[in-house]
């Protein structure tokens, strides 16, 4: 492969295939091994929990929300292509701009929020001039974005080496007492903010699970399934099992609304210029992360592209896209100033919009067509999945419509059903709920036996493909 990846929405074929099953530990891992953890906890005692039950509330919605995220991850192996191309097969060729539009909106969402936390935390701790902070940032994560996959996954791994000692301290110093933090302990227990954190920590997770497979596309197709969701699963949960405990005593000891403040607070009382240290390298994750985010929302961009008109593989059309993503998230990310507010606030709503696609995606996957897919018919309008999926759309938007009656966005929308439950917001178990039930028995009479003839005729076709390059 070049320098600069060279495919966004091709399958991957079988010369291609690199990369270690167990380098998606890691990759994961680092993903949530970053301040924007640490502030999901500073949510907890905003809806009145001590830090106790915010690290409980908050592992228990990680671990909820990574059991979907790291079901993806078995996708990209066994049909090489990025997550929402698959999504076709659901929604069909067209009607997939309806959940990619879901996607992106989560992805440049992700990119705003973690532009607020960098810009404003480096003030706060070094002074550093927000518009310089804010433009450096943009261009080094789309920079990593345009270079693509390998890239993303030199970085990541390299980062996550150089931060794991840093962390490791400051939690020793946090442990044994010489971290400061000697504030009074305030907050307690209530079922409204218990259920509040854990749909905050839920949403994290699942936010991720249209992107999983975009970075274990190119494993080989042999990979097996528990391998590669047991490595994600790790991941994913492994950091946030560690972080959101130190964000919530970050939170209710140190009394910070900052998460880089907190990291430079507890570390250099540790010791000496270590939480500087570690808040640079937490930076630099951040900046990965948001190379992560630019790269899939460049995959949707140009999958909802190709929904309408062809797109070719090459570097113009990444370049044009990413280029394009990074002046909105830069131009938002510059006027928003609360962190905090617009984390948990995005997170909600990108869960009410996930929560029934994911449902969708993995029953057809799972239960339904088995991880079998024609995939050259994904690529045409009139192939057997069609211009529109009539019973992916149908149950995706009445998933999302039986959400409305119980949302709960503070400060924005209270639903009857939520006043009902006492301002508990079940909305989204509903909608993921109702969604992959109605779209498993609308596939009751599904021709699967033509969809076999069809992944012969396509398989067939990939291997003519491959034998001519």
């Amino acid at each position: 492969m070049s320098v600069i990846e060279g495919r966004h929405l091709d399958h991957i074929p079988d010369d291609e295939w690199h990369g270690r099953v167990w380098r998606q530990g890691p990759f994961w891992f680092l993903g949530n091994f970053q301040p924007f953890t640490l502030a999901l906890a500073f949510f907890g005692p905003v809806v009145g929990l001590n830090g106790l039950w915010t690290s409980i509330a908050g592992v228990a919605g990680i671990l909820f929300g990574a059991m979907f995220m790291a079901a993806h991850a078995a996708q990209g192996p066994a049909l090489g292509l990025p997550q929402m191309i698959q999504s076709r097969a659901q929604f069909g060729y067209s009607g997939v701009v309806v959940p990619v539009t879901a996607t992106t909106l989560t992805f440049v969402g992700f990119n705003v929020v973690t532009l607020v936390i960098i810009k404003q935390g480096l003030f706060d701790v070094f002074h550093w001039n927000t518009v310089a902070v804010a433009i450096a940032v943009t261009v080094i994560a789309a920079a990593l974005a345009i270079y693509g996959h390998d890239w993303i996954h030199k970085v990541v791994l390299g980062v996550f080496w150089v931060s794991l000692p840093l962390w490791i301290l400051v939690t020793w110093g946090i442990i044994f007492g010489h971290a400061g933090g000697t504030g009074p302990l305030t907050g307690g227990f209530n079922a409204v903010g218990f259920f509040a954190m854990f749909t905050v920590a839920a949403s994290y997770n699942i936010t991720y699970a249209p992107c999983v497979s975009d970075y274990s596309r190119y494993l080989a197709r042999d990979t097996p399934r528990r391998h590669i969701t047991t490595a994600v699963f790790l991941g994913a949960v492994g950091s946030p099992i560690w972080l959101i405990p130190l964000g919530a005593w970050m939170a209710t000891r140190l009394r910070v609304t900052d998460a880089l403040s907190g990291i430079n607070a507890a570390g250099n009382a540790t010791l000496w210029h270590l939480g500087t240290a570690l808040a640079l390298v937490a930076v630099a994750a951040l900046v990965a992360a948001m190379g992560i985010a630019a790269y899939s929302g460049m995959l949707s961009i140009v999958t909802i592209m190709d929904s309408f008109r062809p797109v070719r593989s090459g570097s113009t059309v990444r370049v044009a896209t990413i280029v394009s993503l990074a002046v909105v998230w830069f131009v938002v990310g510059l006027a928003c100033t609360n962190a905090t507010t617009v984390l948990n606030d995005w997170l909600i709503v990108m869960l009410y919009l996930l929560a029934p696609w994911t449902s969708v995606n993995l029953i057809d996957f799972y239960f339904v067509r088995h991880g079998r897919f024609a995939i050259t018919d994904l690529f045409t309008p009139t192939g057997i999945y069609g211009r529109w999926g009539i019973r992916g759309l149908s149950a995706y938007l009445l998933g999302i419509a039986v959400e409305i009656p119980f949302m709960l966005i503070p400060n924005v929308y209270q639903s009857p059903g939520a006043t009902w439950l006492g301002g508990v917001d079940i909305s989204w178990l509903i909608g993921l709920v109702i969604a992959g039930t109605v779209y498993f028995l609308s596939t009751r009479h599904l021709d699967l036996a033509g969809e076999a003839r069809a992944i012969a005729r396509s398989d067939a076709a990939l291997l003519r493909a491959e034998a001519s390059l």
